[in-house]
Order: structure tokens, then C-alpha cells, then sequence
């Protein structure tokens, strides 16, 4: 299956939710479908942004403020976007990202307070129009997902913040999820694992139907 531009389809949620290991789920769907994927991530994608992504996430020796954060976010999207994003989607490919600005506006406005306004000002700049056309958020009880996050070894900076960090997040998550229904599709990441792939799939059977449709008209 062709298109003239890609499908740009990310996946959110707060830590242990699972949506790593649903997008990798994924991209073996579409390529059954004949569809021609990248899988990417953020922070992160490109080597420069890879190498923002391990300041922000290693400890530092110094508090790191989180307007410097955002900016840091923002500079690795920028790289991200310019360097594999928009040149997969030209191509006709379907990028799979591993979180994009949801993730900023949970993290970074949610988490640690900053205006939602200055995060969607870096949105507009770095991004311009490109948004993504589905996103699928794994949600699920902020404890769980700890003790989830805990088993996979030693624990990031994001990863080692007090629980009510990430209630605020998850929070941002659901009223970001209720604000754009057209555009997310919420996944019980709480519910045994067949089901949730039973809804992932349900998802992506219903993002190629449109696709293909859109192709034929």
C-alpha cells in the first residue's frame, strides 16, 4: 500500500504503561498490511537528539531548571522532525513514534508546571503544521505503572520523581485525550495483554481502512 505521504501515528502514556512494546506490536501489523514503517522515539531519533536525550535523562550535578528542559525537548524534536520525520513521511512511509509534544505538554506542563501557552509556542515554532494523525495513549494507575517501571532495572531521572509528578501527568494525558477525541485513541493499559492488543489492533485495522479509502477516492 502507497500513500503520497506517510501516516504519523505516536504513542503516549505515563512510565510502565506498556507503549514501547505496543508500537514494536504494531509496526508488525502494518508491514502484514504491506505498509512500509519507521519506528522512532523522543526525546531522541537522530544521533544529536540521542545525545540530548542522554543529558536529560542521566543525573546531573546540578538542578536542572525545567524551562532548560523544555528547550532541550524541543531542540532534539527540532533535529527529530528535520531529519527523519518529515523526510519517512514525504517518502510515503508511516512513522511510529514513541512519544512526541503530548509527552512534553504531560511531562513538562503537567509535571513541572510550566505554561501550557509556552510549550505550544516551541509547538508552533519547531513544528509548524505538523501534528500527529493518530495518537494512542496507554493509560493506567500511576502505582502500577511505578512498580511496572521498577522491574526493568535502574531507574532514569524522570523515572526516580515522587508519584503526585506523575499523577499530574497522567491527568494532563486524560484531559488532552478528552479534549482531541478525533485524534487519540484511548487504550486500558490496565487490562490483561490480549485485550489491549485486541484494542491496539482494532485501532490500526481502522487507521488503514481510512487510509485505504482515502487512497481510492
Amino acid at each position: 500500500m502507497t500513500s503520497a505521504r506517510g501516516c504519523f501515528i505516536t504513542f503516549e502514556g505515563v512510565e510502565g504503561a506498556g507503549k514501547s512494546s505496543n508500537l514494536a506490536w504494531t509496526a508488525e501489523l502494518l508491514r502484514a498490511n504491506q505498509i512500509e514503517v519507521l519506528i522512532t522515539r523522543e526525546p531522541g531519533g537522530t544521533p544529536f537528539a540521542e545525545a540530548i536525550r542522554d543529558l536529560l535523562l542521566r543525573d546531573q550535578p546540578e538542578p536542572v531548571a525545567p524551562a532548560t528542559e523544555l528547550l532541550l525537548i524541543f531542540a532534539a524534536r527540532a533535529q527529530h522532525i528535520a531529519q527523519v520525520i518529515e523526510p519517512a513521511l514525504a517518502a510515503g512511509k508511516w512513522v511510529l513514534c514513541d512519544r512526541f509534544t503530548d509527552a512534553t505538554y504531560a511531562y513538562q506542563g503537567g509535571g513541572r508546571g510550566l505554561p501550557q501557552a509556552h510549550i505550544a509556542t516551541l509547538e508552533q515554532l519547531v513544528q509548524g503544521a505538523l501534528r500527529p494523525d493518530r495518537t494512542l495513549l496507554f493509560d493506567l494507575p500511576v502505582a502500577e505503572g511505578l512498580r511496572r517501571a521498577g522491574k526493568r532495572g535502574a531507574l532514569d531521572r524522570f523515572e526516580r520523581e515522587e508519584q503526585a509528578f506523575f499523577e499530574r501527568i497522567r491527568e494532563h494525558y486524560l484531559a488532552r485525550q478528552q479534549a482531541e477525541p478525533a485524534r487519540f485513541s484511548l487504550i486500558d493499559a490496565a487490562a490483561p495483554l490480549d485485550e489491549v492488543r485486541e484494542r491496539v489492533q482494532q485501532v490500526i485495522d481502522d487507521i488503514v481502512r481510512g487510509y485505504a479509502t482515502g487512497a481510492a477516492s
